[in-house]
């Protein structure tokens, strides 16, 4: 049922970076880091840009991010060759304008962040000296931690078992998997790899780690209430999207929380937009959604997406569905489905996350 992208969601998200296939075992799918890292103010300081290596950054992405977000919901193996494609336009643009030092250091962060997976790297696994067959023993130590937590997390959702113990299971699944990275290597490989990720870094400071969020479109589209709105005029806002249908029960629960962010947040500079895209006929007549925006009391903009352009542009899979956009255009939060599904806190959870956008500089 409906569930935090902070808790489940981003291992769908989040995909993976392939590398060189073995006969054998398949290398595990890893979190494409890089993509992930680069937007960030934390990891620019760290790399020491310039503002303009940092613009030049951001420029970067603008081809990268909107292929990334639809990316999500492609068939894994579909997915996975989008991304390592994406990653390797990303790290072509970067070589350009950061200088070695900087490429190094970014090339620390990502086996930093990766773990033990950052063996599945070629450049990783050449530097340490691995063989295929040392390589394909460990993916197999990979695959099983894997299938491990796989397995439970199905059992938490099917109650079978509290957060508390999945997640002491999970703990010791990955330090398991971490102990036989560690035993696998010889001193000469563990103080090559101190090289590979040099000094420790603070990935909690990370915060950025989405794409931008996608343009609105008017391809066939009509603003029903309120002013035509492209989100790239809204930078210095936070901004709510959420896509709905307005004869979708999940939706109108969760309608009175968007009407309620509007009441308490616009004037700290929250910006509440909602899309109904058509589920049923019904739902295809302008009149009838205009008459349930006002038996609902919204009061803020809402673009009636008849030909679904913009539900295609996000690459959306469930009604209702709500992101959040920091002052920068970025993605920083969703939600899909009712937020307070069989008690579950979401609506203030996603609360709690605006309050924390709106605080940021």
């Amino acid at each position: 049922m409906p569930i935090s992208v902070k808790a489940v969601a981003v291992v769908v998200f989040l995909s993976v970076l392939p590398c060189a296939a073995s006969a054998q075992t398949p290398p595990p799918e890893t979190q494409p880091v890089l993509l992930q890292m680069v937007r960030d103010d934390a990891v620019h300081q760290e790399l020491d840009l310039s503002e303009d290596q940092i613009r030049q950054v951001f420029a970067a992405l603008e081809p990268i991010d909107g292929p990334w977000f639809r990316a999500r919901i492609l068939p894994a193996q579909e997915r996975i060759e989008a991304i390592s494609q994406l990653t390797d336009q990303l790290n072509d643009a970067l070589t350009r304008f950061l200088d070695s030092k900087q490429l190094e250091r970014l090339d620390q962060l990502q086996n930093q962040a990766l773990g033990t997976r950052m063996i599945v790297r070629d450049k990783t696994a050449t530097a340490l000296g691995l063989s295929q067959q040392e390589r394909d023993a460990l993916y197999r130590v990979f695959t099983e931690t894997d299938e491990a937590v796989a397995d439970v997390q199905k059992q938490l959702q099917s109650q079978q078992l509290t957060s508390a113990e999945a997640a002491k299971i999970i703990n010791t699944a990955k330090a398991d998997e971490k102990k036989a990275v560690v035993d696998a290597l010889t001193n000469q490989q563990k103080r090559t790899l101190s090289a590979l990720t040099g000094p420790s870094f603070d990935f909690s400071a990370v915060k950025r780690i989405y794409p931008s969020a996608p343009e609105l479109t008017d391809d066939g589209a009509t603003w029903l209430q309120g002013s035509p709105i492209q989100l790239g005029d809204l930078k210095g806002k936070v901004v709510a999207v959420h896509f709905y249908a307005f004869q979708c029960i999940n939706c109108r629960r969760n309608l009175p929380h968007y009407n309620g962010w509007h009441t308490d947040y616009a004037d700290d500079g929250l910006v509440v937009i909602g899309i109904q895209t058509p589920e049923t006929p019904a739902e295809r007549s302008s009149e009838r959604v205009a008459a349930a925006i006002k038996t609902e009391q919204i009061e803020y903009p809402v673009l009636m997406d008849a030909a679904s352009a913009n539900w295609k542009q996000w690459s959306n899979t469930m009604w209702p569905t709500v992101y959040l956009i920091d002052k920068k255009g970025f993605l920083r939060r969703w939600w899909q489905g009712e937020m307070n599904w069989k008690g579950t806190p979401g609506e203030q959870q996603m609360r709690e996350t605006i309050e924390e956008l709106l605080a940021e500089l």
